[in-house]
């Protein structure tokens, strides 16, 4: 029975530095996995605000030139 127990023992540390190894790895990746698509959320965040302020840029543009049209019609 004692052998039995010292062999699991024996074997059991190995095989628990390699699941702990694996657990880190996988930790690792997706905390890089999260840092990227934070990253991609803040270049859609970027786009989004870049994207807006151009429709609002060519809104006030075309209002302008409806403006000059009235203006020439009156």
């Amino acid at each position: 029975m004692t052998g039995l127990i010292a062999t699991i023992m024996i074997f059991s540390i190995p095989i628990i530095a390699i699941m702990t190894n694996h657990f880190q790895k996988q930790s690792k990746l997706k905390h890089k996995m999260i840092q990227d698509q934070l990253e991609l959320e803040k270049l859609r965040h970027e786009n989004f605000v870049i994207e807006t302020q151009k429709m609002r840029l060519e809104l006030e543009q075309k209002k302008l030139e409806d403006s000059k049209d009235q203006a020439k019609f009156m």
